[in-house]
């Protein structure tokens, strides 16, 4: 089975994790502030703080701007359910509103229709990795007195306007799981480029405790620390960062390698009427943490039995995002009709990409796609294999990726 995404770990990593355990420090320590200091540095946000997960930072973001129960906090109805849980875990009711059909990211003009008077917040997701038009965001931010959260849990290493994303608006989250573009296994982090939005975080994350840990064991000097506000468990251990700042070390690299493959797919399957290939606006730079691709109205099949044929083909594709409403937990709750969002994610499949495929795995892929809509338009027999010599070449542009070094 070619899987729909894998980590790239290695030596560096398990050396970085052997340091942090011989150094007996495992818990937040200096491993994170070195790891948000340098994340900050390159999202060119004034302060980072880490956290245990993408939604913990959500749920402190939100806290951090004062919403709590009776307020309303406006949500795309296509993404991970994460993103309004995070919404319910402060108490306040996500609104669901509907997406732009080209982008999947939410639509600034559903945004807008759904504000209310008890509207305290606006998340806007950089969908699979794709920048959300923030300058849209900005405006409605602006008219309506209402501040943004970006979701960007996929989004590290994509640009927007030619900027790193996480240093435009005033909280930014980030996931470090081991389906984004960099991973700690699992981690959060929080961009702000606000002091008292950061003292907050920080609060937040530990407890409501007064002094960090690694204030009170770096002098002989007796710290009493004194615990200010309600808060939480939610930090990142020093284990965790290493493998981040490890990682980090490597991003460039990987959002190079995951932008390649992504045009290597746009250019096979141009030509190909069942299938539209991921659109990108002028303002933005994707870093492709995942690849989708959406059946057109000229497919006379459903997505399903495409992604049916393709698993048995040994091809790990999987649904596009999925729709919050038709969830169980959150069943009902919209603002007004979500079509876009619905049909996004009945038509669309993510394929796999990952820093490390081969050539000759993406070709299979390409190959296995192709074929699989032609049984599927045509009713005709499939190939049982996918000779060399019958596939349709990848772009020149692709070659295959360093050779993957063993963990230590």
């Amino acid at each position: 089975m070619i899987p729909l995404t894998r980590p790239v770990v290695g030596k560096e990593e398990a050396a970085a994790v052997a340091d942090v355990l011989a150094s007996g420090w495992l818990t937040q320590g200096p491993r994170v502030e070195e790891f948000e200091r340098r994340i900050a540095e390159y999202c060119q946000a004034r302060h980072a703080v880490a956290c245990s997960s993408c939604t913990t930072a959500l749920h402190m973001a939100l806290l951090t701007l004062g919403v709590g129960p009776g307020d309303e906090v406006i949500v795309p109805a296509l993404t991970f359910i994460a993103t309004a849980n995070a919404v319910v875990h402060a108490g306040a009711t996500p609104v669901l509103a509907d997406v732009d059909p080209r982008t999947y990211n939410l639509d600034p003009a559903a945004a807008e229709a759904a504000i209310t008077p008890r509207t305290r917040a606006i998340i806007a997701v950089h969908q699979i990795g794709l920048p959300a038009d923030l300058d849209a965001f900005a405006d409605i931010s602006r008219r309506h007195a209402v501040p943004i959260v970006e979701d960007a849990a996929c989004a590290l290493g994509s640009r927007y306007r030619g900027r790193p994303v996480g240093g435009h608006a005033p909280l930014v989250c980030l996931s470090f799981h081991p389906r984004k573009v960099i991973t700690t296994g699992e981690g959060g982090m929080v961009l702000t480029g606000d002091d008292e939005f950061a003292r907050r975080l920080r609060l937040l994350r530990q407890h409501g405790m007064s002094v960090p840990d690694t204030q009170r064991h770096a002098t002989r000097r007796l710290i009493v620390e004194r615990y200010l506000c309600i808060g939480y468990n939610y930090r990142m251990s020093d284990l965790h960062a290493a493998v981040g700042i490890a990682q980090l070390a490597r991003l460039d690299q990987i959002v190079a390698r995951r932008r390649a493959l992504a045009a290597a797919y746009d250019a096979a399957f141009a030509d190909e009427p069942c299938l539209q290939t991921p659109y990108v606006p002028d303002f933005a730079r994707p870093n492709y943490q995942s690849y989708a691709l959406q059946l057109t109205a000229q497919a006379s099949f459903g997505r399903d039995a495409l992604l049916a044929k393709l698993r048995a083909r040994g091809i790990a594709a999987k649904p596009g995002i999925m729709t919050i409403h038709r969830e169980p937990a959150f069943g009902g709750r919209c603002a007004g009709a979500l079509r876009h969002s619905e049909h996004a994610s009945d038509s669309s499949l993510l394929l796999p990409l990952f820093p490390d495929m081969a050539p000759a795995q993406q070709q299979e892929v390409v190959a296995t796609v192709r074929d699989a809509v032609r049984v599927l338009r045509d009713g005709t027999r499939g190939r049982k294999d996918s000779r060399p010599g019958r596939q349709r070449p990848l772009p020149a542009t692709v070659s295959s990726p360093p050779a993957k070094e063993p963990i230590a």
